[in-house]
């Protein structure tokens, strides 16, 4: 079903995420170093973490689309005929109300596909938002490559605070999605029978009958 590239690509955002996550709730509320302490070696350590897996985030939302659009493997693209089906969609509706199994010409669902579309497009509005911060901090090097089109975008979206503040509900878009991208793989797996969970580590699925 997967290939060892998209395992890999799956596991390294899943990993990017978690970090960036607790490190930017850190960052928004440094609560371990004392407002008045000279002593940032603590927020300077988060916020290098925070750096790191943001460009592993940008660089795995990158390969991702393109592993999509140009990838050999093509069931990722074949998922793309179940959207455009209206038999499709009502079959999966019916298959979560427990009226049917859910047939599929990819890897996802319809329902399935444009929410991991739609999470895709998040993530690639996150790493905007994210890069557009770090160019306001870091002036030489790729944030000096970056400034002017980051302060365009800046002056486009209402200033730093306000790209600040769309990077935060990004986030929260991110924890949402979670919690229910693993509550429905477990369920999923249980409800159709298959290998649902397992099949993004081994690469492999099965179906019981």
């Amino acid at each position: 079903m997967f290939t060892a590239a998209i395992r890999i690509f799956h596991w390294l955002r899943a990993l990017a995420i978690l970090v960036l996550v607790v490190t930017g709730f850190y960052l928004a509320w440094p609560f371990l170093v004392a407002p008045d302490s000279t002593d940032v070696l603590v927020q300077g350590w988060v916020r290098f973490g925070h750096l790191v897996f943001g460009f592993v985030l940008c660089a795995v939302t990158l390969a991702r689309a393109y592993l999509f659009f140009f990838s050999k493997h093509d069931i990722e693209r074949r998922s793309m005929r179940d959207v455009l089906s209206i038999n499709s969609w009502i079959t999966q509706l019916k298959s979560y109300l427990w009226m049917g199994k859910l047939n599929k010409a990819g890897v996802y669902g319809p329902l399935q596909f444009v929410t991991y579309f739609a999470i895709s497009v998040i993530a690639g509005a996150i790493c905007i938002t994210g890069l557009i911060l770090y160019a306001n901090v870091y002036h030489e090097g790729m944030g000096g490559m970056l400034w002017g089109t980051a302060s365009t975008l800046t002056a486009w979206m209402g200033g730093l605070a306000e790209v600040r503040l769309w990077h935060h509900y990004f986030t929260w878009v991110f924890i949402v999605f979670v919690v229910i991208h693993v509550y429905m793989a477990v369920w999923t797996g249980i409800r159709f029978k298959h290998n649902s969970v397992d099949s993004i580590v081994s690469g492999y699925d099965y179906h019981k009958h």
